[in-house]
């Protein structure tokens, strides 16, 4: 039987993640081949960031408070601790990983530290009292001006609690929060249509700034890192199918785009509200989904606890320092506390790596040469992070019992492969 011209046009139309990955080789090869171009494209990517950073603070607010506001503090307490404890795993896991690809393939041996750090200025790391005390905004809109994600959870969480409480008499207000998450969510779309000049101005700059030889001398490491994101990509998804009942070619698909937006834009801030957006058109609830991604942000750092563990290693080995194994179990429990103070800080990973630098008694030089290709490798780690971040959010959401029988998340054949009614939890308000 004959195609129709409609399935004709649908088999072979051209999607938005198609177009990002035409962006993505056309960067490249203006990067590559005219450097000088690639770096005058910079503005363009920076103009993506501007525009994304503009929806993150509304975007959050209004489906938190969406979402929360019918489901009350008992939901909010179990959903909070499921997805800590599948944090810690997933975290944990990254760091072993990180760990173990550093000790097997050793990536600092044979690389000669430099002994000139001027022009390194990093942030100073928080301790667990301030990290605490800076969760907490003095002012909603200060938080919002920063792009605090956390400061902007907090705020939700404990504005959607009190319209919760206040019933009836606060429905103006979830209305007007269901309202501002739908047309964030349209200026969400809108931005997007453009990702793809976007995606290649970024990668034209940074190529063009850069150059392809500034991976030469660190290669090993480089390779080391990439080879190490990927085991745990696997590992990853295999706990995922092994968790939950998810059709994976359709979950993959369907996170695709953020994960190539925070890839060639190194910022998880880029990718966050596409993340969400493709999340709950799979059909995962917007209450879980908006506690869930950003609470990761700040909890949930796959990749750049993966990247630590093996760069503190990297910095013992170009050193010629061996660390004993009960040295590198501490260098992991020192990493795993402090990668949860750096949110919002800049250059965060390297903040951290700067402190256990410190704590082991390893050379500082280790920053100033893992400096010259962070943007490269932060590419990985950040594209791990937002892909951990959507994982945790299905995973989660199967623990709630709260994908609804017959999402898209399911498959194709999501109809033949029903969540029995009685283990999907009926309260969906808000979502």
């Amino acid at each position: 039987m004959a195609s129709s011209p409609r399935q004709e046009e649908r088999r072979f139309r051209i999607t938005l993640t198609h177009q990002i990955m035409i962006g993505l080789v056309v960067g490249c090869l203006i990067g590559w081949l005219f450097p000088s171009f690639g770096i005058l494209l910079k503005p363009v990517g920076q103009l993506f960031l501007r525009l994304i950073r503009m929806i993150i603070g509304p975007l959050l607010i209004t489906t938190l408070v969406a979402g929360l506001a019918g489901a009350g503090a008992k939901m909010v307490g179990r959903l909070g601790l499921k997805a800590i404890i599948w944090f810690e795993v997933a975290t944990t896991f990254a760091l072993f990983i990180g760990l173990g690809a550093a000790n097997l393939v050793k990536p600092g041996v044979g690389v000669e530290l430099a002994r000139e750090t001027t022009g390194v200025t990093l942030a100073q790391p928080k301790t667990a009292v301030q990290f605490v005390l800076d969760a907490f905004p003095t002012s909603i809109f200060d938080a919002m001006a920063r792009n605090d994600v956390l400061q902007i959870v907090i705020f939700s969480l404990f504005l959607g609690l009190a319209v919760s409480a206040a019933g009836p008499k606060a429905e103006l207000i979830k209305k007007f929060a269901d309202a501002g998450a739908e047309a964030m969510f349209k200026v969400v779309g809108f931005v997007m249509r453009f990702a793809p000049f976007w995606v290649g101005s970024a990668l034209a700059s940074t190529l063009g700034s850069k150059g392809v030889k500034v991976l030469l001398p660190l290669m090993k490491c480089v390779i080391s890192l990439y080879a190490a994101l990927i085991v745990f990509f696997i590992l990853l998804f295999v706990a995922m199918k092994l968790l939950t009942r998810v059709h994976m070619r359709t979950f993959i698909s369907g996170i695709k785009e953020p994960a190539i937006i925070a890839f060639t834009t190194t910022s998880s801030d880029a990718a966050l509200p596409r993340a969400m957006e493709v999340l709950e058109e799979m059909g995962i609830p917007r209450r879980i989904v908006a506690f869930v991604v950003p609470t990761g942000y700040s909890f949930n750092l796959d990749g750049s606890t993966l990247y630590l563990s093996l760069a503190v290693m990297f910095v013992a080995q170009a050193a010629g320092v061996h660390m004993a194994l009960g040295q590198q179990i501490g260098a992991m429990l020192v990493l795993m506390i402090a990668t949860k103070g750096v949110a919002g800080v800049p250059r965060a990973s390297l903040v951290v790596l700067a402190g256990a630098l410190t704590a082991f008694n390893l050379p500082l030089e280790g920053v100033a040469i893992l400096l010259g290709i962070d943007e490269l490798m932060d590419m990985g780690r950040t594209c791990v992070n937002v892909v951990g971040n959507c994982v945790a959010t299905a995973i989660v959401a199967t623990w709630e019992k709260a994908i609804p029988p017959g999402a898209k998340i399911f498959g194709p054949n999501a109809a033949q492969q029903l969540v029995p009614a009685a283990e999907v939890n009926v309260a969906t308000t808000g979502e």
